[in-house]
């Protein structure tokens, strides 16, 4: 049963403000009568995030959401992580249960869900740009999902060759790193390109410096950017042909489950759709 006090949850993030989940979430309360409410909380360091951590308990939160940067620093700091967690390294909501913290990650699982609305993920050969938390997380469970390989593409050689080898060891695709060092050139026989970077997110719409020319037109597109729905990145690729997938159905198919997960009820995936497109000011 839910009780019917008040109940909090929200997310952590460092920057938040142009995410649309607040407003998609309170909305879904209301529509179920709930009394709930969704705050979301910009923290600028390591040391507020554990602050804002450990309040949450005393401070009666049912849940919270994790964005970037603190998906991997924010597991040092909890009671317990599920299986998901322990296999990516990431976690991108946590539970308050009997007082105890316990850290998810389904940042995958809704991209899957995302894409195989477009296209199955069998048989894929996926380029992914950034793999920061969220991007560990979305290698790994289309890895899962059927991926045939799958190609890092990042700055730091470090992290891209750490979240290689984990993508390999959770699930035995094959993955490898490519450095990021100006345009990005997509690989021959690429089949689905996802930005995983921050890059295109309102207010900046900073393009995604990649070879078009290198992306066939068949390629599947595909960013985590939740506002604008269309960014710079999906906007090339629709005009080249490409199919595309938008962060905004990603962010739905997520939030869907998380709010089942703290709710305990079925969600209603038209309530979702029809929340986030007010709270992004899209015509009904």
């Amino acid at each position: 049963m839910i009780p019917p006090q008040k109940q909090m949850t929200g997310m952590f993030g460092h920057p938040v403000a142009e995410n649309p989940i607040d407003r998609m979430f309170d909305a879904v309360y209301a529509h179920h009568g709930l009394p709930w409410q969704f705050w979301k909380s910009d923290i600028a360091t390591p040391a507020d995030l554990a602050l804002a951590v450990a309040a949450l308990r005393p401070l009666g939160y049912r849940g919270i959401g994790i964005t970037v940067p603190w998906k991997v620093e924010v597991i040092p700091l909890l009671d317990a992580v599920d299986d998901d967690v322990r296999a990516i390294g990431a976690a991108n909501y946590l539970t308050i249960e009997d007082g105890r913290l316990i850290g998810h990650n389904n940042d995958g699982k809704g991209v899957v869900k995302a894409i195989e609305k477009q296209t199955p993920l069998t048989g894929q050969r996926v380029v992914m740009l950034g793999a920061g938390g969220a991007g560990r997380a979305m290698a790994v469970e289309l890895a899962w999902a059927g991926a045939a390989h799958l190609t890092l593409v990042t700055r730091r050689e470090e992290q891209g060759r750490e979240v290689a080898a984990t993508v390999t060891r959770a699930s035995g695709v094959p993955a490898e790193w490519q450095p990021w060092q100006g345009p990005v050139a997509v690989p021959a026989g690429t089949t689905l390109l996802m930005n995983a970077t921050h890059l295109g997110c309102a207010p900046a719409l900073e393009p995604v410096p990649v070879l078009w020319d290198t992306v066939a037109p068949g390629c599947t597109v595909v960013d985590v950017i939740t506002n604008p729905r269309l960014t710079p990145f999906l906007a090339t690729a629709r005009d080249r042909g490409c199919p595309i997938v938008d962060g905004v159905e990603m962010l739905v198919q997520l939030a869907m489950q998380i709010f089942g997960r703290w709710t305990g009820l079925t969600p209603e995936e038209a309530v979702f759709q029809r929340a986030v497109a007010e709270a992004l000011g899209e015509p009904g």
